[in-house]
């Protein structure tokens, strides 16, 4: 729909008292049809919830027109609830045949009560039911220029179109959403600041950071940007919006321009939270950077900003990661006298930190606190603190941990975790148990690498079981051969 369609529609005052009328969907001097609406009002109205639905049956066995069934939810748009009751009705009794004009009216009654979740429903419902274009076209739903059409008759607000942006957004129709944002900044209707951070978040999902900033810049412009006549509503970008552009950058590695946009947050005079400090922090600890790390850290302190468990488990990640996990286990204990939950993350953390410097006995007493506390670690922790146990001669030990995270049903072990523990019993001439690993492993569909292999090998020949080993040997080489052929 053109641009000054929408335009037209928007500032045209209405003239007329009715809905109906407005749209001349009622012949002029049909008295019954008046009769009908306020017949239908008044029951709905006055009479009791079990009563109503019968007796307007009764009185209504064929049922209303969409044009009879908005108008007399325009009636009752004071009791949105009411409204949507009986718009739901008429569905479910086959009593109207909904159409865009009788959608549009209950969803702006909704969303002008402020009834979110009802009205995203009902549009998502709408886009199924009239659209035919699929979730790449970049041609607003037909619901769009529906609820344009009825805005100023059912005396409704903005808000309606952050709705139905969202509702694009909730079905992936992104480009849909582009399009309707575009046509309404151009006639001065800006969607709300949570509408835009949405969109910006939604874009640099599907087409990466850097379409996510071109959105970003489309809908804010630069800081130092003077108002023109295009750009006839001047929003300002808040801080989730600047944390949505750093987390995307950040997760793309793009660090240099993480730091721009927390740059450009300064210029906008827009002050940074708790998340903001701990997205550059982290930006900083990937690099090694952790004396800015520090000042940052300091910086909140100064501006009051409360160090939360994300800035903690991110600054602790930093000096573990450098092998200063003194430092860490410092910041751990200091969450602990903050009265601050750690999480499964910030253990994590220490392990990882501690099984790098192969002490062993310290990440196994915070690996053991770590499941006391009910937290459940990733396979590479597991990994990692099973190789740290197997290269210590603790191969029972790491084969209970294996057991335990198992108990998990949501956890995955790798097949690192396998191999590992199998090398170490077939070095102890253990050889039961290691093919009791083995058949579990496959059992799990990881397929028996050459180390693996190797190390059955040499078990059988310390044993003196040439023919098993002999055997074993064929195996391995007739799979080399098969992998090599496919």
């Amino acid at each position: 729909m053109a641009a000054s369609k929408v335009r037209q529609i928007l500032y045209t005052p209405v003239t007329c008292k009715t809905l109906c009328l407005s749209f001349s969907s009622f012949p002029s001097g049909q008295n019954s049809t008046k009769t009908l609406i306020s017949t239908a009002v008044s029951i709905l109205r006055h009479q009791r919830s079990k009563s109503r639905w019968s007796h307007l049956q009764s009185l209504f066995p064929e049922g209303f027109t969409a044009a009879e069934a908005s108008q007399i939810a325009l009636e009752i748009k004071n009791n949105p609830h009411l409204a949507l009751s009986f718009f739901l009705w008429c569905h479910r009794k086959s009593l109207c045949n909904h159409t865009l004009l009788s959608y549009s009216t209950i969803i702006h009654i909704l969303a002008r009560a402020r009834l979110k979740s009802q009205a995203l429903g009902l549009i998502r419902e709408a886009i199924r039911v009239f659209d035919e274009s699929d979730e790449c076209s970049a041609q607003p739903p037909r619901i769009f220029e529906s609820l344009v059409k009825t805005y100023n008759a059912c005396g409704s607000a903005p808000f309606v179109f952050d709705l139905l942006i969202k509702a694009c957004l909730n079905s992936k129709r992104i480009e849909q959403s582009i399009s309707i944002v575009k046509m309404l900044r151009s006639q001065g209707i800006s969607p709300t600041i949570s509408t835009c951070n949405a969109l910006i978040w939604q874009v640099s999902r599907g087409g990466g950071c850097l379409a996510g900033y071109e959105i970003y810049r489309e809908l804010f412009g630069s800081w130092d940007d003077e108002c023109n006549e295009k750009a006839m509503v001047r929003l300002c970008p808040n801080v989730h919006t600047f944390n949505a552009l750093m987390v995307c950058f950040y997760r793309d590695g793009g660090v240099e321009k993480v730091e721009e946009i927390w740059a450009e947050m300064g210029r906008w005079d827009c002050n940074p939270n708790a998340y903001s400090y701990s997205v550059l922090m982290a930006a900083f600890c990937d690099e090694g950077r952790m004396i800015e790390v520090e000042k940052l850290w300091e910086e909140m302190q100064i501006k009051k900003i409360e160090h939360d468990i994300m800035a903690y488990n991110t600054i602790i990640g930093g000096f573990c990661r450098i092998g200063e996990i003194e430092k860490g286990e410092e910041l751990f204990r200091e969450i602990e006298l903050n009265g601050i939950q750690s999480t499964s993350v910030t253990y994590e953390h220490l392990i990882k930190g501690y099984c790098e410097i192969g002490d062993v006995d310290s990440a196994a007493i915070l690996y053991k606190d770590m499941c006391r506390k009910g937290f459940s670690a990733e396979a590479r922790t597991v990994d990692l603190m099973i190789t740290l146990l197997c290269n210590n001669g603790r191969v029972h030990e790491a084969l209970t941990l294996l057991r335990v995270a198992m108990g998990n049903v949501e956890f995955a072990p790798r097949g690192k975790s396998y191999e590992t523990l199998i090398k170490c019993f077939c070095e102890e001439g253990k050889m039961e148990e290691a093919l009791k690993l083995q058949s579990k492993m496959v059992a799990k569909g990881f397929k028996p690498k050459f180390e693996i292999y190797s190390a059955f090998i040499d078990g059988y020949m310390k044993q003196g079981n040439k023919e098993i080993a002999e055997t074993l040997r064929k195996e391995m080489f007739e799979t080399q051969m098969l992998q090599e052929e496919n």
